[in-house]
């Protein structure tokens, strides 16, 4: 198995945090996404980041590649097995990745300083607007941690270089715990760059 991996991206910090939770040998190569390598774009039509290759099998979409890895190495699950609650899950990602993960893009890629700052903005307000519920599971929304941690978890890794200040306080106590907890996991610790650990110095 090769994992083509941006070792900055959070989209590919979630799929390499699934590797990790599974204990998966896979060869994670780091990649510019300046300057792809040539033979990745015989595996990706579209030359992206992150790219995974299994065998004849190749992946090109983080969360095909997350419920694959899921499917393929059952132990531990990292889905709930009922389908409610399964499709709940894929729900909590799909959210993420449209309420959090665009405003994410622009922080970093818009030009325009009032765009950066009403995401910055508007980021700050959803993670803290959700901080409470972590007081309830010690997941998101579960007593077991799932894929919806393998995305939330490089998000808030990120937040202080995405500019993003959330003070200890009463509302955002249960999220610093969530947090602590993640962070100190030995999967997600497997799964930092050294680019990503010297985001948190």
């Amino acid at each position: 198995m090769i994992f083509y991996s941006d070792p900055t991206s959070h989209f590919s910090h979630r799929v390499r945090i699934v590797l990790a939770e599974k204990g998966v040998t896979a060869d994670i190569i780091d990649v510019d996404p300046a300057h792809p390598p040539r033979e990745m774009s015989e595996h990706n039509p579209y030359n992206s980041l992150p790219t995974l290759v299994d065998r004849e099998l190749s992946l090109y979409e983080t969360r095909v590649m997350m419920e694959y890895l899921d499917e393929r190495f059952p132990h531990p699950p990292l889905l709930p097995v009922y389908p409610v609650a399964r499709a709940e899950s894929r729900l909590f990602m799909h959210r993420i990745e449209h309420d959090w993960c665009t405003l994410i893009d622009s922080i970093q890629n818009s030009r325009s300083d009032n765009v950066v700052k009403r995401s910055v903005k508007e980021l700050r307000e959803g993670i803290l607007a959700i901080a409470p519920i972590f007081a309830e599971k010690p997941f998101f929304m579960n007593d077991e941690f799932t894929l919806v941690d393998c995305c939330i978890a490089p998000i808030l890794w990120r937040l202080p270089t995405l500019g993003i200040d959330i003070r200890p306080s009463k509302q955002s106590k249960p999220l610093f715990a969530y947090m602590d907890q993640l962070f100190k996991r030995e999967s997600f610790q497997q799964s930092l760059t050294e680019q990503e650990r010297e985001m948190r110095l």
